[in-house]
């Protein structure tokens, strides 16, 4: 009787330990650093301009400011009337970042 007692309340505990595991998802990336303004929601940008965005591997070779200016000129090529330039260069460089830079 005893037993039984001891296996269902083993039974109960991996139940709630699984439940709880699905719950508390564990993170696998970093969270964002990005804060975006109140006209972010606003921003709808045509999946061609990710391709014209220049990529940032955070190699010791590569500069980082030739990268953000190559990165200002593809911006300062798109338009959107909805929302701020700065808009859209937050929403657009997640894009341009790749490998050890994403990270």
């Amino acid at each position: 009787m005893a037993e039984e007692d001891n296996q269902s309340l083993y039974n109960e505990n991996i139940r709630v330990r699984i439940l709880r595991d699905h719950m508390n998802l564990t993170r696998t990336s970093a969270p964002s650093c990005i804060v975006f303004p109140l006209d972010a929601s606003h921003f709808n940008f045509k999946p061609s301009i990710i391709q014209l965005l220049p990529s940032f591997h955070g190699l010791d070779l590569e500069n980082p400011y030739l990268h953000l200016r190559k990165f200002e000129e593809v911006c300062n090529t798109y338009n959107d009337t909805n929302c701020s330039m700065n808009t859209i260069r937050l929403k657009l460089f997640p894009f341009s970042l790749k490998d050890k830079a994403k990270t």
